[in-house]
Parts: structure tokens; C-alpha cells; sequence
């Protein structure tokens, strides 16, 4: 192997200072243009790299940013993640992903691995609503790091967040079917310790109540974000002495899952039974029977926690700032709800 290249190597092929080499390197204005020009091209042709921790640890800057996800093998993640780079790029920053895979302990893990890099800022969604990792994300905000939670948050003092109104898009999607003409709507709630699954239920549930329905709690199901899992939810509600003619799902996949096994019983979609699902996964307008879903606005939601973060920052400072970004959803109403348009 060959030998790393140092600026000292430049500075002896130059004849000139170590120091000098450096300044022009890092465009120091105290450099004349010619001797800058001259530093530049000598580096290129001798292959020299820059060591971006070292300069990192000089500057305070890395120019990196590190978003966690639980995910990056999901639309809406990748999508995320998307929309964080277009915007972050043009003004030099790179992204370091990090998965969770719902693991509190990975959570902590990647936050402490991200301060270690250096990185200029953390965007992230949370795992899980519990105090196991507060102490991480103090740690972080102690280091003088933006931090940002998109999707998924928690109440921190100095973190800002970019959400959507999950709230409203249960609601609207709910209003939805009863305006279908549906008089008994089931729910695929998700997890309740997240608040966006806790919202969408309690939209699901205020959209009942103003239109003098009754909220029944066996017709709410606790289920993961598979297509298995709503196969069997969908049995237990199908099971009940009173079922359900329609299902408001807090995951897409969950609805698709109900839909094939209510296929598999040759119940009609939606003539006997409509369902809408949420965040408006690929796959729900691309079906032969097309998915009634709640958007997200996953790229918008990483632009604009992309944005947050910039407003944070400038060239010499971190700027102290808590914002609270809510995004509007919007449902798309497709075959699988809508009894009149299709």
C-alpha cells in the first residue's frame, strides 16, 4: 500500500509551509488566490485527501447529518429520508442513516454513535414513548446538536418536530365511510404507547361521536403493521355476534391484510364492506381494487425537518430554537370506501 499523502508532502513538493498548505485548503482569505490555485492542483495531482474528522474536530462542523429511522426498507422512511437529502445537499451536508428496528437499546446506541461522529444534527423518529432514552437525548442536546423528531416525537424541551395531524386523518378518513353510509366502523389501532397510532384512534373515535354514533370497544383491534396481522384481526371482528360493515386501519398494511381475507370469504368491496387504511403506501393506488388511504407526505415531512434544522444553524453558531411543524394530511378516496365514485 501507498503511503497516505499529508500536507506536509504538499508543503515540501512546494516549498512553502505546512500552514500555508492548510489555509489554502480551507480557502483562508488571508491566502492569495495564485498560491491557493497552485496548493489545489499540486493536492489533486498527488492524490491527497483531506481527513473530514480531524477537520470536523478543528472546524466544529462535519457537515453530516444523521437521521434514525426504525426502517429504511419502508416507502414512507425511504421517502423521508428522500426529501432530508434533496434538501440538505445543496448546502453541503451528507446523511448518515442509522436503523433502530424498534430497539430502544439500538435507539441509544445509534444517538451516542452519531455524537461520536461528529455529526452536525440528528433528525430522527423515536421507537417508543417510554424514559428509557431521555438520558441519550439530553446527551445530545448538552453537545449543542439539533435535534429533530419527524413522525414519531416525544415531548422534549428544545426539540423541535415535524408530525402530521394524525388526529385530523382519522377523523376525515372516518367521516369518510360514514358518509359511505357505513353505521358500524372498526379500527386497527397500532400501538397506543406511539402518539401518532393514539391520535388516529381518538380522530377514529371523535369522528363516531359528532355524528351521534356509538364508539363500541370490541370493534377496536390492537395490531401490528402487517398484512398477517390484519388477516387476523379481520376474523375476530368478523366473529362478533354484531360486525362491523366497515374498518378505519392505522396501518395500510394491516388493511390490505383485511381486505384479502374478506376476499377470501367473497364479502363485497365496498358494496358490504369498505376500508381505508393509513399513510398511503405505493401499493394501495396501484391494486386492481384500489386502497382508500390517509397521506402522509413523507417527502414534504423531510423536507421540512431538513428546513428546521437549517434555520438552526448558520455559518458561525447553533441558534436555540424549539418549532413544532404539523403538516396537513389528505385523504385519497379510491374502490375499497367509496360506493358512489367508482
Amino acid at each position: 500500500m501507498s503511503e497516505k499523502i499529508t500536507i506536509y508532502d504538499i508543503a515540501k513538493k512546494l516549498n512553502i509551509t505546512a500552514a500555508t498548505v492548510s489555509r489554502a485548503l480551507n480557502n483562508n482569505p488571508k491566502i492569495k488566490e495564485s498560491t491557493r490555485e497552485l496548493v489545489i492542483k499540486t493536492a489533486a495531482s498527488m492524490n491527497y485527501k483531506q481527513n473530514k474528522l480531524a477537520l470536523a474536530l478543528k472546524s466544529g462542523r462535519s457537515n453530516n447529518i444523521g437521521v434514525i429511522v426504525p426502517r429504511i426498507d419502508s416507502n414512507f422512511f425511504a421517502s423521508v429520508i428522500r426529501g432530508i437529502e434533496e434538501e440538505l445537499h445543496p448546502h453541503g451536508y451528507q446523511v448518515i442513516i442509522c436503523q433502530t428496528h424498534e430497539s430502544p437499546k439500538r435507539e441509544n446506541e445509534n444517538l451516542y454513535t452519531l455524537i461520536d461522529a461528529q455529526v452536525d444534527g440528528i433528525m430522527m423518529s423515536v421507537t417508543d414513548v417510554t424514559d428509557e432514552n431521555d438520558g441519550a437525548f439530553h446527551y445530545v442536546l448538552e453537545k449543542n446538536v439539533p435535534l429533530i423528531f419527524f413522525d414519531r416525537s416525544k415531548h422534549i424541551d428544545g426539540v423541535s418536530s415535524v408530525t402530521i395531524n394524525d388526529f385530523k386523518g382519522g377523523y376525515v378518513a372516518t367521516k369518510h365511510l360514514i358518509n359511505e353510509g357505513c353505521r358500524a366502523i372498526a379500527h386497527f389501532s397500532g400501538d397506543q404507547s406511539l402518539e401518532i397510532f393514539k391520535n388516529r384512534f381518538l380522530g377514529y373515535k371523535q369522528a363516531l361521536l359528532d355524528n351521534g354514533m356509538t364508539f363500541k370497544e370490541e370493534y377496536v383491534i390492537h395490531t401490528k403493521s402487517s398484512v398477517d396481522a390484519g388477516k387476523e384481526a379481520i376474523d375476530v371482528l368478523l366473529a362478533l355476534e354484531t360486525p362491523p360493515d366497515a374498518l378505519f386501519s392505522a396501518s395500510d398494511f394491516a388493511a390490505l391484510g383485511a381486505i384479502q381475507e374478506l376476499k377470501e370469504r367473497n364479502i363485497s368491496i365496498p358494496k358490504e364492506f369498505c376500508v381505508a387504511g393509513f399513510s398511503n403506501e405505493p401499493f394501495t393506488k396501484f391494486m386492481e381494487l384500489s386502497i382508500t388511504s390517509v397521506d402522509q407526505s413523507p417527502l414534504e415531512m423531510g423536507k421540512m425537518s431538513a428546513r428546521v434544522f437549517l434555520e438552526q444553524v448558520d455559518k458561525t453558531e447553533t441558534i436555540k430554537i424549539e418549532k413544532k411543524v404539523v403538516l396537513a394530511p389528505e385523504l385519497h378516496i379510491r374502490k375499497s370506501s367509496s360506493r358512489t365514485n367508482f
